[in-house]
């Protein structure tokens, strides 16, 4: 089958496709270097819309390499460019069509169409030349890796392969290529490491110091510059050196340190990373062919799998559905916000109030019991100005803005009669913050928000006792403030429309991630971690040993056991969490005595560090006191499972969020669940675990799964 044939037979299957055109021009190279065709990708939107590649993209790439293919077997050019639109030069395939593909050869179909167009780039009889010009991800940096040489825009701000961050392997020359250009080594913290580390993006200059690029020029000239090195280069003024590619055993350790990063994030969980690595090990050998023919099969087989189907899912849920939440009251109903204020002082209430100064620059006042208290909140906020200031984040100017901008007072009168916006991150107690926010009603504006940044409590009874409830909303953020996008928007009884859009409309300009919860017990990600890390204790005070226990729920693939997230969200603050949600629900949320055992001893976690990596701890150890049911691996994966599929069929029963996918939302962007899962209910459909428990999938068929 030719490649025309190939790529229109595919075209029918992505009817949705916004298609990249590849203009042809034509122009005379300085110096007597001779006349150029420069292809440009443009797919006809505004410059912000990324251009990307299906099958009707690609068709118009082959047909444009037809073109220049002709011209420079005649002889009529010496050399072929191709880049993109100004700031966009590709970010790749067309997900939106590969996530509906229903048959193997079909995706098959995809990994060969986008090969047999790329490598002839590589084939013409003159050089080619990838200018970079602007973002390039995926297939839009694999394009580029087909051509004799590449530029790159010092302004370039994102430059990745990240497939294996989605569930697949770079299939277009990815993992073949670039091992053979800049080494195993390289290559695989670019394809791996880069995307398991949450997608990291590369930048102009670090794209050249790796050794993809040859050149590096600035921005604002870059494509006239990169056309004047492309006459050196053709004249041979310019001779491009590259290193030699070590392929001994530099090549092997390379491989086998990419599989130990791997396991460490995604404990063999998801295969992708896994198929990569594979690869990148046989093109070792230098055969390219056999190369590609490895992508393809890895590509048709990932593609038909279910973890790129959550991948895509979860990240059509972070671009999409995170930026228009579902439920949120009618934009136009926000008031605006001039000034916030923060009560209490402490750590969380200093992360807050350094979010809202740098997102909305706007006056924030902080206030707490003594002058000390105070002195250190605005202090840090300080300190932390002056470490982004130190880091070349922001100039000397900003800086002195923001810091006039942060004050601290002890009279809460003084500091909020003029605040729009109000939110306390004091002691979580019922009382406490009813008395809270008591004292500041007496002193706040009519129209002024007041904001809980509780974590369990109930919005509700916290508001019950103000002269006016309505204007309570929950406004939880996770620890740390300024990495977790998650912003769980708790709506009242009482909560008015009004009050709970500026909230929504505050979230954005905190570039916040918002879901609207209802006010029941730990929201969302708490009471699902708390249900989760719950049965976890339940079997180690049953008998099962805390390693057989965390090593359980390792093929989940979660950022890290459950023991050490309660380390980091402090075994005090998990137990009374547990104790709020066993008052909520006593048959299904227990209070663990081993953990109360373990909070009361002081210690930080169950953990200590001495060798390197965690070991139990032995004065825990000591404290544990467990039955005498010791369950497997596999036994404890499915009480755990079985009890997480339970509380979301409830609270999607209860109407906590919307849909499923709020769950997911907030699982992804609050509490670090990997992408491959796509949250939690993809994994529960796909494992069978949803229908063992509720009788039925949490998700249509097609919904992060092979339609069907």
């Amino acid at each position: 089958m030719s490649t025309t044939e190939l790529l229109k037979g595919a075209a029918a299957l992505f009817p949705d496709e916004v298609v990249t055109s590849a203009h042809v021009r034509h122009l005379d190279l300085p110096s007597g270097a001779g006349r150029f065709a420069l292809v440009t990708l443009d797919n006809g939107l505004d410059h912000t819309k990324p251009t990307t590649f299906g099958p009707a993209s690609l068709a118009n790439l082959n047909l444009a390499i037809d073109q220049v293919e002709r011209e420079a077997a005649a002889g009529e050019i010496t050399g072929v460019g191709i880049t993109g639109k100004p700031f966009i030069f590709a970010v790749g395939a067309d997900l939106k069509g590969v996530e509906v593909l229903k048959e193997h050869q079909d995706a098959l179909a995809i990994g060969k169409g986008g090969h047999e167009v790329f490598k002839r780039l590589s084939a013409l009889a003159v050089p080619t030349f990838a200018y970079y010009n602007g973002a390039a991800m995926g297939g839009g940096v694999e394009v580029g890796l087909h051509c004799t040489y590449r530029t790159v825009s010092a302004s370039l701000p994102a430059f990745s392969l990240p497939e294996v961050f989605l569930g697949l392997v770079p299939g277009w020359g990815g993992c073949t290529l670039l091992p053979n250009l800049i080494g195993a080594d390289k290559a695989v913290s670019v394809i791996i490491e880069n995307s398991l580390n949450q997608n990291k993006q590369l930048k102009g200059a670090q794209v050249y110091e790796l050794g993809i690029a040859d050149a590096l020029f600035e921005g604002a000239d870059f494509l006239e510059q990169s056309l004047l090195w492309t006459a050196a280069v053709l004249k041979g003024e310019i001779v491009v050196d590259r290193a030699a590619v070590d392929r001994g055993e530099t090549w092997d350790q390379a491989v086998d340190r990419g599989r130990s990063f791997a396991d460490g994030k995604v404990h063999g969980a998801a295969p992708a990373a896994y198929r990569a690595l594979d690869i990148i090990a046989a093109a070792k050998n230098g055969d390219l062919q056999q190369g590609y023919d490895a992508e393809d099969r890895a590509l048709a087989d990932l593609i038909m799998g279910g973890e790129l189907r959550a991948g895509i899912y979860a990240f059509n849920l972070v671009q999409k559905r995170g930026k228009r939440p579902a439920g949120a009251p009618d934009k136009s109903l926000a008031r605006p916000v001039t000034k916030v204020g923060v009560v209490g002082a402490g750590l969380m209430a200093s992360q807050l109030a350094l979010l809202f100064l740098r997102r909305l620059e706007v006056p924030v006042v902080l206030t707490d019991i003594d002058q000390e208290r105070v002195d250190k909140g605005v202090g840090y906020v300080h300190a932390e100005i002056d470490k982004l200031l130190g880091k070349g984040r922001i100039h000397q100017d900003k800086a002195n803005r923001l810091k006039a901008l942060v004050t601290g007072v002890l009279d809460k009168a003084e500091g909020f009669a003029d605040a729009d916006f109000i939110i306390e991150a004091v002691f979580e107690e019922i009382g406490v913050k009813q008395q809270v926010f008591a004292e500041v009603e007496a002193v706040a504006p009519a129209h002024a928000i007041l904001a809980t940044n509780t974590s369990s409590l109930s919005v509700t009874e916290m508001a019950s006792k103000l002269r006016n409830p309505e204007r309570v909303v929950g406004f939880h953020f996770f620890n740390p403030v300024a990495v977790l996008p998650l912003l769980e928007i708790v709506r009242g009884e009482a909560t008015d429309d009004a009050s709970l859009a500026t909230a929504f409309a505050v979230a954005r300009k905190l570039k916040k991630t918002a879901v609207l919860v209802k006010d029941a017990p730990a929201f969302v990600v708490n009471r699902i971690l708390t249900r989760f890390m719950g049965e976890i204790q339940n079997v180690i005070d049953e008998g099962t040993p805390v390693a057989v226990a965390e090593k359980a729920v390792e093929p989940l693939g979660l950022p890290m056991s459950p023991l050490v997230l309660l380390e980091l969200v402090g075994p005090a603050i998990g137990l009374h969490v547990s104790e709020t949600l066993n008052r909520a629900f006593p048959d299904r949320f227990t209070v663990s005595p081993n953990l109360a055992a373990v909070v009361k001893a002081g210690k930080r976690g169950f953990y200590v560090y001495d060798s390197g990596k965690p070991e139990l701890d032995p004065e825990v150890a000591a404290l544990l006191k467990q039955g005498d049911v010791v369950l497997s691996e596999e036994q404890v994966r499915a009480r755990v499972l079985d009890a997480v599929a339970q509380e979301i069929g409830l609270m999607l029963d209860e109407g906590v969020v919307a849909e499923a996918q709020d769950i997911d939302l907030c699982l992804i962007t609050g509490a670090g669940w990997p992408f491959h899962l796509g949250g939690i209910t993809p994994y529960l459909d796909r494992e069978g675990v949803s229908a063992r428990v509720n009788g039925k999938p949490f998700l249509a068929p097609g919904v992060a799964s092979v339609p069907a």
